[in-house]
């Protein structure tokens, strides 16, 4: 995998939840600059070293 995108919405209850398209990773934080931390710390986690994406996009809603 090249590329993984994950679509940002605000929460109702404060902050931001990110969910992957095409993979199940979903992760939140209170801030932007969190939640950047949060879904690459996701996305290696869920992915074998060799295996994961070398883009990582964030696209707010």
């Amino acid at each position: 995998m090249k590329e993984i995108i994950f679509v940002v919405e605000e929460d109702p209850d404060g902050g931001y939840i990110a969910t992957a398209l095409g993979a199940s990773i979903i992760t939140q934080a209170d801030t932007k600059e969190a939640l950047q931390a949060c879904v690459r710390d996701a996305v290696h986690c869920h992915f074998d070293e060799d295996q994961g994406p070398s883009i990582i996009r964030l696209h707010y809603e």
